[in-house]
């Protein structure tokens, strides 16, 4: 039932001249080996206690949220996905892709993860590090590329139901059919419950209840055999998400649908060519809520966010030969969007409506070429991007009517980026060793440049002259595998993240301020800034053993991640960025015969602090998580799975008055599975 993580780097390389309908891109390069790389197989990715893609990820240790948690219960804009230490903003510092992809929000830079049904994929790549050139910009932590599985992977039919604590139900489908040389897939997933009461129960009042949700996603896929190596993908997904946060007038939602079309050429002059197309739709409430939690006020209806992304690609693959595989292509990506809100409450009603958003266009080029020569693989590569942010705009107005309060059109800007990576493998025996040098960069989101925000009683004002993030770093790797049922892999690694966009504390409340209006004494008036930089020092460590049907695996990181900071932040400096832990461990182990198994996995996250100037420390949580699989039938199967299995008290955030929230408590599940034979 269960396979665990899978620490090396490189998938096997098929025969360049046998010719394939997979439904994936082209091959990873082979000088992939010189990066700290992570595959999280389908095994795996099937088999969490909690059936959630963010459950598989956080095996790989350095992986995090911008929050502790999932998305079931946590707010859809803190979902942002990050390594290495380099947190602080709920906006993606990882590039995550689906089948090439890029899966970021248009508007907001966060990963919507009810879309992702695990058991719609392969496998995930993890590479750790930045400036994966090919595979796009944005890639300041490292890339996450989410593969979309084959008939070999899914099988004809597989039906999943569940049912677990809190009236919780969870239920997949998936199906896929050979046609002729070609196949289609079609995987949905539908999962709702009556959520837990977020704030820790000594902090709650009469005004904190339980905090529902209802979510559902559906992915049919196509892949066409075109003759003469060449191979047509086509996608379509949608996904729809409603939450709560526990307290009145804070409804969530959150719409999307995607669709992309690719041609990929296999055998001699490989290429490829990708368009795609995201709509998203996002909607929040916000309260506010009195010292004796007795009470919610609404302060912000953020009733519509419309972001569209629009983008593609092309690259090809010249077959060079004597060891060298060279991939040259360029990229496109325009995004949209905007916030329109009603705030100012007077008596319960808004009085005034904010408008905010405007548009960004990265155009980039690439390069990339591996060559392996006996045990050496070298690689190079490297990117220059050109972007541009334009139309941006705040307009503030009276709900009662007559003249604008803020009406500002912001001026168009624009630059080039200069991107690249450097690395160098070399095998002798059972040991590889690896090093890897890299700069990489990322865009303002739309979110961080024009939408503010609020969290409980502290406010947030966004920044429209804010610079990119541009990150260097290097790192150092070793990879042994002293027995066949053994691998071992150690990283060390330095990285410096110039300009980094974080929340910077301004100013204390009662008090108004501009881009978000009153923030009670409660509360806390922050702005996003480019603060000079931060640093952050690490180790990562990975291992697996795997003898008959018992596994084990364990995944470790250590980050000492400081901010660097003058002026206005200058408070901030050698403190640790915000929600950033110095330690994550994830072990699993399992056993598994057939379709019988079972697996128990412990998670460890060390204190954090909440807020930049590092005064809410979230306390340290270790969690075990258990599944378990009987076969009833060859067909049929009962599982049991457990969540945070001895119900630790896992802290998500501190609001200003020091109201403690927390990630999900123990789960139980019961269900049933149905692969057809």
């Amino acid at each position: 039932m269960l396979s665990l993580l899978l620490p090396f780097p490189a998938l096997a390389q098929t025969d360049p001249n046998e010719i394939i309908v997979t439904g994936r891109g082209l091959d990873a390069p082979p000088g992939e080996a010189a990066y700290d790389v992570v595959t999280i197989p389908r095994e795996r990715l099937t088999s969490t206690a909690g059936n959630r893609l963010e459950d598989a990820l956080r095996d790989a240790a350095g992986v995090a949220q911008f929050r502790r948690s999932d998305s079931r219960s946590a707010h859809p804009t803190s979902q942002g996905v990050t390594l290495r230490g380099l947190g602080g903003n709920a906006s993606s510092r990882a590039l995550v892709m689906l089948d090439g992809v890029p899966q970021a929000d248009p508007f907001g830079g966060w990963v919507a993860f009810p879309a992702y049904l695990p058991e719609r994929l392969a496998s995930v790549r993890i590479t750790r590090g930045g400036g994966s050139g090919y595979a796009g910009p944005g890639a300041l932590a490292g890339t996450i590329d989410l593969t979309s599985g084959t008939p070999a992977d899914l099988g004809a039919l597989q039906l999943r139901a569940a049912y677990g604590s809190r009236d919780s139900v969870d239920a997949t489908a998936v199906a896929s059919a050979m046609l002729g040389s070609g196949f289609v897939t079609l995987a949905g997933q539908y999962g709702r419950g009556d959520g837990f009461v977020p704030v820790v129960e000594e902090d709650r009042g009469p005004a904190d209840r339980a905090a529902p949700y209802e979510q559902a996603s559906l992915a049919l896929r196509g892949v066409v055999d075109m003759g003469s190596g060449t191979e047509l993908q086509v996608n379509v997904s949608g996904f729809t998400d409603r939450r709560d946060r526990g307290v009145d007038f804070t409804r969530i939602t959150s719409d999307g649908a995607d669709a992309s079309i690719r041609l990929v050429k296999r055998g001699g002059w490989g290429w490829s060519a990708l368009g795609y197309v995201q709509t998203r739709q996002f909607a929040s409430g916000f309260a506010s809520v009195d010292d004796a939690r007795t009470t919610a006020t609404a302060t912000l209806d953020q009733y519509n966010v419309p972001a569209t992304g629009v983008g593609g690609r092309i690259e090809i693959q010249p077959p060079i030969g004597g060891g060298v595989t060279l991939r040259l292509g360029g990229d496109v990506r325009h995004v949209s969007g905007r916030t329109q809100e009603r705030y100012t409450y007077v008596a319960g009603a808004p009085t005034r409506r904010r408008v905010a958003g405007g548009e960004s266009t990265t155009i980039g080029s690439f390069a990339d070429l591996s060559y392996e020569a006996g045990a050496l693989t070298l690689n190079a590569g490297g990117r220059l991007d050109h972007w541009t942010i334009a139309e941006g705009l705040l307009i503030e107005r009276p709900l009662a009517g007559g003249a604008a309060l803020t009406d500002l059109a912001f001026a168009d800007r624009s630059g080039t980026e200069a991107t690249g990576r450097v690395g160098v493998a070399f095998a002798a025996g059972p040991v590889t060793l690896r090093a890897a040098a890299y700069r990489g960069w990322r865009l303002p989101t739309l979110n961080e440049l024009y939408r503010p925000f609020r969290v409980g009683a502290d406010a947030t004002a966004a920044n429209a002259a804010l610079d990119p993030e541009r990150l260097t770093g290097a790192e150092m790797g070793l990879d042994w595998r002293p027995a066949p049922s053994l691998t071992l892999r150690a990283t060390g690694y330095w990285n410096r993240l110039d300009d980094a966009i974080t929340n910077v504390t301004l100013a204390s409340g009662p008090g108004t301020f501009p881009g978000v209006g009153f923030v009670s004494a409660a509360g806390v008036y922050r702005q996003r800034q480019n603060l000079d930089a931060v640093e952050a020092r690490g180790i990562e460590l990975d291992g697996r053993f795997e003898r008959g049907p018992l596994s084990i695996g364990a995944s470790y990181a250590f980050v000492d991640a400081r901010v660097r900071a003058s002026g206005v932040a200058a408070a901030l400096d050698d403190l640790r960025p915000a929600q950033t832990a110095a330690h994550q461990a994830s072990a699993t182990l399992a056993w598994r015969r057939g379709d019988l198994g079972a697996s128990l996995i412990a998670r460890y996250t060390s204190p954090q602090y909440e807020d930049d100037q590092n005064s809410r420390e979230l306390a340290d949580a270790l969690t075990f998580d258990a599944a378990a699989a009987l076969p009833l039938t060859r067909s049929l199967s009962v599982e049991a799975r457990a969540e945070n299995l001895a119900d630790a008290r896992v802290e998500a955030g501190i609001s200003g008055p020091g109201v403690v929230e927390r990630a999900t408590p123990r789960t139980l599940w019961l269900g049933m599975r149905y692969r057809m034979r």
